[in-house]
């Protein structure tokens, strides 16, 4: 079998990736010059410069708009110029002259893989970096810092030791009805508890207010009391605070440490993290499905043109996003492990596309 390019391969390829990026860029400059008008206020209130609003804001901003919208671009960018071809009955002369329907397809895969493996460095490499500078700006001069009071926190800092806060604020670093307890393979070895902790950043420690700290030696008990402490402990008040956010400036390798990390330390607050980790490997394959759907929406040339096949295509393409949405939300709330949810739709979509380029050449 021949793999080398044709001018055909090279024709559709260019005709793929050409409309691709010109309706991806022409879209994105609509998009920023809407969301000048809306933070324009906030630019101004805030001072930001003029060069930090471009280089660290919006050039920033453009991997991660260009990645959000490209399964939905290849599908339309496959619709538009397939119908265009099969309009102009350029499909009917390929295949007149010996060239199979799937043969066909070859250019098509080829477009598609590229647009797949670029999604993926982007949200596995390029946007964690992006996004750090990203995120500096919009908290400097967009956004309030990110505030939590979560409620009953379990972790486990060691292999043998737990901590327990009811209540901890991170605005201010406090926590309240905390407990730490060690223990070993013969039962509790120490006990420390207070009603309120607080966060020293000066001297990096933490301050125990009406503290008790019991401890077992030898099957005696020794128990401590007091109004206050300074003491160094094994965490930080960041190892409370989990914040989906963070997940967004990590690479795919930070993420899966950072999963694994918190696992074992207990922290139940990881599914969205999980989720996310998920996302990075399923969705970039969006692109291959959605483009062999466009490509057997519009192969035939039909009444209404690339107008029918357009509305036929967004159709389909909203079904699929809102379908990732809601096994998402099943993968987080629900019992579906993420693993699972996020590859239904595409398993769904990839029938969908076997049926439709089976049926295609008749």
């Amino acid at each position: 079998m021949d793999f080398r390019l044709k001018k055909i391969d090279i024709y559709i390829i260019r005709k793929f990736l050409g409309t691709y990026f010109y309706s991806i860029l022409l879209l994105t400059l609509i998009i920023i010059i809407f969301d000048i008008s809306e933070k324009i206020d906030d630019f101004i209130d805030k001072k930001a410069p003029l060069s930090a609003i471009i280089f660290q804001y919006y050039f920033n901003f453009i991997p991660y708009f260009v990645n959000m919208f490209s399964a939905l671009f290849t599908f339309i960018a496959v619709i538009y110029f397939t119908s265009r071809m099969a309009a102009n009955t350029e499909i009917i002369a390929i295949l007149s002259n010996g060239i199979s329907f799937w043969r066909m397809l070859r250019p098509y895969l080829i477009s598609a893989l590229i647009l797949t493996v670029l999604s993926f460095a982007l949200m596995n490499y390029v946007i964690p970096f992006t996004n750090r500078n990203l995120r500096a700006f919009e908290k400097l001069y967009i956004k309030n810092p990110f505030r939590t009071n979560d409620m009953n926190i379990h972790m486990q800092i060691r292999p043998d030791t737990l901590i327990y806060v009811e209540n901890f604020n991170n605005v201010v670093n406090i926590g309240y009805r905390f407990t730490m307890e060690a223990i070993s393979k013969d039962g509790l070895k120490m006990k420390m508890s207070a009603d309120m902790i607080q966060w020293d950043s000066v001297k990096s420690q933490w301050k125990l207010n009406n503290y008790c700290i019991r401890q077992i030696r030898e099957n005696r008990e020794i128990l401590r009391r007091g109004r206050e402490l300074d003491t160094i402990m094994a965490f930080k008040p960041d190892d409370f605070v989990t914040d989906i956010e963070d997940a967004k400036i990590m690479t795919y390798n930070q993420l899966n440490r950072y999963i694994d990390k918190e696992r074992l330390r207990g922290n139940t607050s990881i599914g969205k993290f999980d989720l996310e980790k998920n996302k990075r490997i399923t969705f970039p394959f969006a692109n291959l499905v959605l483009a062999f759907i466009g490509v057997a929406l519009s192969s035939r040339k039909v009444r209404g043109g690339t107008g029918m096949h357009l509305g036929m295509g967004i159709a389909i393409a909203f079904t699929f996003i809102l379908m990732l949405q809601v096994t998402s939300v099943f993968a987080v709330f629900g019992n579906l492990p993420p693993t699972i949810a996020l590859w239904i739709p595409n398993f769904i979509f990839a029938i969908v596309a076997v049926i439709l380029l089976r049926v295609a050449p008749k």
